[in-house]
């Protein structure tokens, strides 16, 4: 079990301890990568290592709580498009941590995480609503924003700025007068 917060410690310091325990539960090679900026401190790992990653940071380091979920397209980066954010925190350590799964436009699809933080349930739909990114395994995945005829995914980059309803959604590129 995970240790609390020492009085001297910063913020920082207690997610870097809980990176370096992740990486020697899962490997180092197993953790893409590693970013600090501001006090917190960002994981980057693959999409089928997410599961066996939140379970271990939520009963090895204490990272209870799942705050928010969300996802990113990269469209213009490449491959992989899309990250998964999953934004943690400790409440005994006072502690943030942040977890990104990637995953690939081919496949766009990462593994339901509701038996490991049960609020997750709203914030995958929304994934899957927004992006249409697929959650694999989740209870009920259906859109929660859009209706279920909605055309597309309308957070996704290639989405038409100026779509309106009844119009087909393309990927081509938009023409509009300068603002």
């Amino acid at each position: 079990m995970g240790q609390q917060r020492r009085p001297s410690e910063n913020l920082r310091e207690i997610a870097e301890r809980a990176v370096e325990s992740l990486k020697s539960y899962l490997g180092p090679d197993r953790v893409r990568k590693v970013t600090f900026f501001a006090d917190e401190v960002t994981v980057t790992i693959d999409r089928n290592d997410l599961k066996e990653a939140l379970r271990f940071l939520k009963e090895k380091e204490q990272y209870e709580m799942l705050v928010d979920a969300t996802a990113v397209d990269w469209l213009q980066r490449g491959e992989p498009r899309f990250e998964v954010v999953y934004h943690l925190l400790s409440l005994r350590r006072r502690s943030r941590l942040r977890l990104k799964a990637t995953a690939p436009s081919h496949d766009p699809r990462v593994p339901c995480i509701c038996d490991i933080y049960f609020n997750a349930s709203p914030y995958e739909r929304e994934i899957w609503d927004m992006f249409g990114i697929v959650i694999d395994g989740h209870p009920n995945l259906k859109r929660i924003l859009t209706y279920e005829e909605f055309p597309g995914h309308p957070l996704r980059k290639d989405f038409p700025l100026f779509w309106q309803p009844g119009q087909p959604v393309t990927a081509e590129a938009e023409e509009r007068e300068e603002w």
